[in-house]
């Protein structure tokens, strides 16, 4: 890998990465991580750590992810083909615009719920390249649900701040109210029915789409009110290999997942500040305010362009093959004249990692449950806590591409990315949980990796900012911001609310988010990887 001399050193992470000779993982929990580790050390392949980091993931940040969520999958095989695998359900056959009377579905409750799409996308990458059996990948989650694990200071948090609304359901109330109250950190949180639940799906993946547990999901929902018919559930277990959507940046190709997903919006910024943020360009100086004008500019367009024109089956324009719309797009920027917010949410909770094995092989996956603990409603008996996606996602604006209707997929947050170069070598795999602030912060990694030659511990550390809003349906119509990360400093912020914009601080690593980069130096034949301070995660190489 060719390290390129950035215009200004790049800001110095406190922490170390981490090197790996023979693989490579990094999550946003010591204990996925570890396990991610331990599979590639037994011999397993990318695909195998990624799949029993991903079950693990349920116990570990039972907020974030789970298998009542979603889940998408970039994976790079040794060969160079890439691939993903697109896990997001249908919203239910019987949802229409005019049984809501408000302007915005219900953030929680049954009537925010999509088909989870998790499983179907894992047993889809299982079968696509796992050596190892699914039941013996998810046997370490399964144990672990049913012993606990400790409890950490983020989900602590996120128990904290939704207590009331877990305490209503009677299965979040058992597994993370023991007792009747916030668990202290350290406590274990054991899960006997996602146990089982786990060890279940694991044994037979379809039966949670098309089987007893499918029906039970479906009849506690439609109880509840939301009208499942169950061909939905069995429609959204369909997973197949896509090709992965890709643009040249720089001396390389950035490879990103494709619809529902909206990855294509960051090859759009991409394209938009190609050649402005390099060496010799109009913002060279990284993390300068001109630099953070570009990206946050670039941003601002995609997520109009979203709201204007994209669903969960089309994108928006395809601004990288049309010279003269990435132009009109620089002049904007330069200009100043950027588009009206519609409406971002650059929070919820969702979770992601990396793996890369000695072949070469890397997968970047990344679950979600919408919002913290999803709906907030679990399938009685089982454990699963159920995701909001629907909530969070669809529309209920007459004739829009994203309109609620039955058997559509509402707008998706996640997404994933990998480089590499001409050659098809892998460079670069990586992501970050963030709603609406991935596609911005995934831009900005790939920037200071391509751009500036930050290492992937840098990369992930580096102060970070979001523009808000941009497309979610709780938030359109509310005023634009530029929320920044105090740590590019009171000149840098001065000079973006120089540039016109609404500069808000949040604190010196209060954006959010929590990346994972592992990057190939091909010159000294090891790996390189970054796992994010805000949050309790560590790389770990073997």
């Amino acid at each position: 890998m060719t390290v390129l001399a950035p215009a200004r050193p790049f800001p110095a992470s406190d922490r170390v990465p981490a090197l790996g000779a023979d693989g490579m993982v990094s999550a946003s929990h010591p204990a996925i991580s570890r396990i991610g580790a331990e599979v590639l050390a037994s011999g397993g392949n990318a695909v195998d750590a990624a799949l029993a980091m991903a079950a693990l993931a349920w116990i570990a940040l039972p907020g974030q992810n789970g298998l009542g969520g979603d889940t998408f999958a970039l994976v790079r095989e040794p060969d160079g083909q890439v691939w993903a695998f697109c896990g997001s359900g249908f919203g239910p056959d019987g949802a229409t615009p005019d049984r809501f009377p408000g302007p915005v579905l219900p953030r929680h409750g049954a009537l925010s719920v999509a088909v989870p799409g998790a499983v179907g996308a894992l047993a889809a990458l299982h079968a696509s390249g796992a050596t190892r059996p699914l039941t013996e990948l998810w046997a370490p989650a399964a144990r672990a649900a049913a012993a606990g694990l400790p409890c950490t200071a983020r989900t602590r948090g996120d128990i904290e701040r939704h207590r009331e609304r877990l305490a209503a359901d009677p299965g979040t109330a058992a597994a993370l109210l023991p007792g009747g109250g916030v668990p202290a950190v350290g406590a274990r949180l054991a899960h006997p029915e996602l146990a089982r639940s786990i060890a279940a799906v694991a044994a037979d993946p379809a039966g949670f789409y098309t089987g007893g547990l499918a029906d039970r999901a479906v009849a506690a929902l439609v109880a509840d009110g939301a009208r499942f018919s169950g061909d939905e559930w069995a429609a959204s277990g369909r997973v197949v290999p896509e090709p992965a959507l890709r643009r040249r940046y720089r001396d390389s190709w950035v490879h990103q997942t494709p619809l529902p997903t909206p990855g294509w919006m960051v090859l759009d910024q991409l394209a938009v500040c190609d050649g402005m943020l390099r060496d010799g360009g109009e913002a060279a100086a990284p993390l300068s305010a001109e630099a953070v004008h570009w990206l946050a500019g670039a941003a601002t367009i995609a997520f109009a362009d979203r709201f204007r024109t994209a669903g969960p089956d089309r994108t928006g324009p395809d601004r990288g093959g049309d010279p003269a719309a990435v132009a009109q797009a620089r002049d904007r920027i330069r200009a100043g004249d950027l588009p009206a917010p519609a409406g971002a949410r650059p929070d919820g909770d969702t979770t992601s990692m990396v793996a890369v094995d000695a072949e070469g092989r890397a997968v970047g996956l990344i679950g979600s449950l919408a919002f913290t603990f999803g709906a907030g409603v679990t399938v009685p008996g089982t454990g699963i806590v159920l995701n909001n996606r629907l909530g969070r996602g669809a529309y209920l604006i007459p004739g829009h591409p994203n309109e609620l209707r039955p058997r559509r997929r509402p707008l998706h947050t996640l997404n994933s990315w990998l480089v590499t170069d001409d050659d098809g070598r892998l460079r670069h795999v990586g992501n970050t949980p963030g709603g609406d602030g991935q596609v911005q912060w995934n831009t900005q990694l790939v920037s200071h990796l391509l751009d500036h030659g930050a290492g992937p511990q840098d990369a992930v550390d580096a102060p970070r900012f979001s523009v808000f809003p941009g497309s979610d349906a709780g938030d359109l119509g509310a005023p634009a911001e530029l929320r920044c990360e105090d740590r590019l400093g009171p000149e840098v912020l001065a000079g973006l609310a120089a540039r016109g914009h609404r500069v808000v601080p949040v604190g010196a690593r209060g954006a959010g988010g929590s990346a994972q980069v592992v990057s190939v130096d091909h010159d000294n034949g090891c790996l390189v990887a970054g796992a994010d301070s805000r949050q309790e995660g560590v790389a770990l190489g073997v």
